[in-house]
């Protein structure tokens, strides 16, 4: 906060972190099939990949990700999603809150009702916290919308002025 989040990837386009991106306004699209859902950000244009195909998360130190590795499965209609594989400098939130390497996310996500979509979010990371804790985010669902382009440094001209230190 005292740098006024100069840092935060969102000020230098690059990818959010995952629970950025589930309260941030711009909107995203789900694409599924049995095997793979996609989900697509208007923000910073991401791409995620869930695989629903019954593999479990890689234990082999994998290529860490902006977006983790992702996999899914049904839990009566709760899509439940284990994530791994991050970068060290993932940031949860706008604050900063630090996502590592050794972190997980699991989220839980229900459609509530026909408009209305809620997602709970467990957070596990030892090397950043000490104990797991959950945040719920509640989503708008609107259907029949489309994606717009993003792009971010087209007009940026707001970092020559960051503090270099």
């Amino acid at each position: 906060m005292a740098d006024n989040q100069k840092d935060n990837p969102d000020a230098h386009c690059l990818p959010l972190g995952l629970t950025q991106l589930h309260m941030h306004p711009q909107p995203r699209k789900i694409i599924q099939n049995p095997k793979l859902i996609i989900i697509l950000y208007e923000a910073q244009g991401g791409v995620r990949q869930i695989f629903m195909d019954g593999r479990p998360l890689p234990n082999n130190d994998p290529q860490p990700w902006w977006y983790g590795y992702s996999v899914g499965h049904w839990d009566g209609d709760d899509l439940v999603v284990e994530t791994t594989g991050f970068r060290d400098d993932v940031w949860l939130d706008v604050f900063g809150s630090p996502l590592t390497s050794t972190g997980k996310m699991t989220e839980r996500m229900r459609r509530v009702n026909y408009g209305n979509m809620q997602t709970d979010i467990t957070i596990e990371d030892p090397k950043s916290y000490t104990k797991p804790f959950t945040v719920r985010v509640n989503h708008r669902v609107m259907l029949n919308t489309d994606l717009i382009e993003f792009v971010c440094q087209e007009n940026e001209k707001s970092s020559q002025y960051f503090d270099k230190e």
